[in-house]
């Protein structure tokens, strides 16, 4: 039995283009057959956001993102939700703590409070989290 994880939207949208694709990705992709990823309440608006821009840049067709969102509501993804006051205040603070952007000190704030592992490919995250000894699910997934 695999345990749940904190996704961060770095590593799904890597699923979307072919040139951001990684073995890290694919891992935490295949993991999700007999896990959970769990994602903060801004995660559907940050996936739009990049899906919108990479339309915009002529990267996706509408077609192509509609695709991506049905296939990313089949997944066992559950977003977790958030009371405004704490992500004026407290996760906020993180991000200010480890200069993180408050969108990231969001799904490290999430992995922290439900004591989760956190899969991301963003450096910057990956080294918050290891300096508030916050788990990283590791690239030997299997």
């Amino acid at each position: 039995m695999s345990e749940n994880f904190v996704i961060d939207n770095s590593v799904v949208m890597a699923w979307c283009f072919e040139d951001e694709t990684s073995q890290y990705a694919d891992a935490i992709l295949d993991k999700l057959e007999v896990s959970t990823a769990i994602v903060p309440s801004i995660w559907p608006l940050e996936v739009g956001n990049v899906l919108l821009v990479a339309e915009r840049k002529k990267r996706l067709s509408e077609s192509d993102s509609a695709r991506f969102i049905a296939l990313l509501t089949e997944l066992p993804i559950t977003i977790e939700q958030e009371l405004p006051g704490r992500m004026l205040k407290e996760i906020l603070a993180l991000a200010r703590e480890h200069q993180l952007s408050s969108y990231d000190a969001s799904y490290l704030d999430l992995a922290m409070r439900k004591g989760l592992p956190i899969a991301t490919l963003d450096n910057g995250l990956v080294a918050a989290a290891e300096r508030s000894q916050t788990p990283i699910v590791e690239d030997n997934l299997k």
